[in-house]
């Protein structure tokens, strides 16, 4: 679920890509990154295609939106300010594991406005399904294993979603040498994703998150604080 956040941060912090084309970039791979894992999670059983509804539709509009957004301006400025409320949720998620297990799952009850925004966080700031929708799906008490699979799966909605806007405002200009790599990574590491996903425990799986989660808005965060 890291692979947005951590491609943009790198992108941006390390080789200098614009916003616009890093996201772009990234977006295009996960086409290709989330449409085979989805395909497995389905077969295992790891989608809770009820939420899937839930989250696909208002995430293609905040999707489109933030495309949109960035397409026109700079949204960069907003960076440090989701970087910030990412390392909480990381914090929060760090909790949760080491008070695991909780008494029961629950299903979230704020889905649509989350995945609004998570959508436009993702097309605009470069990151937002995989590390605001579901680490919130969680902290509402979310079991991880369906959470991770039907979030993967309306991720391949929205990633399509948006790169069909970058390529219809900016043209293929959006895309730089930096999509074939990550075309070429992602691909190969996506199939282990459903099956970490079914073999890890909810405990961990929380822990994992949260510690990427944290790790990446600090880095993310301090990149800011250095300039």
């Amino acid at each position: 679920m890291a692979f947005g956040v951590i491609s943009s941060t790198l992108l941006i912090g390390l080789a200098g890509v614009s916003p616009a084309q890093a996201s772009a970039s990234v977006h295009l791979a996960e086409v290709f990154t989330t449409g085979a894992p989805g395909a497995s999670h389905a077969i295992l059983r790891n989608i809770d295609w009820r939420l899937f509804v839930r989250l696909a539709i208002p995430g293609v509009v905040g999707g489109v939106l933030g495309a949109h957004v960035l397409s026109s301006i700079d949204a960069s400025a907003t960076r440090p300010v989701v970087m910030l409320y990412l390392a909480a949720i990381g914090l929060v998620m760090l909790y949760r594991a080491w008070r695991f297990p909780p008494k029961k799952f629950e299903d979230p009850r704020l889905v649509a406005p989350i995945a609004t925004a998570g959508g436009f966080l993702d097309a605009a700031g470069g990151r937002g399904v995989g590390s605001v929708v579901t680490s919130n799906l969680l902290i509402q008490g979310s079991e991880p294993r369906k959470t991770i699979g039907t979030v993967n799966a309306s991720e391949f909605v929205l990633t399509l979603s948006v790169s069909v806007t970058f390529i219809a405002t900016i043209g293929f200009d959006a895309f730089t040498r930096a999509t074939v790599g990550l075309l070429l990574g992602g691909v190969v590491a996506a199939p282990f994703e459903p099956l970490m996903a079914s073999a890890i425990s909810p405990r961990w799986l929380l822990l994992l998150v949260g510690a990427v989660i944290l790790i990446t808005s600090t880095y993310a965060i301090a990149q800011v604080l250095s300039v």
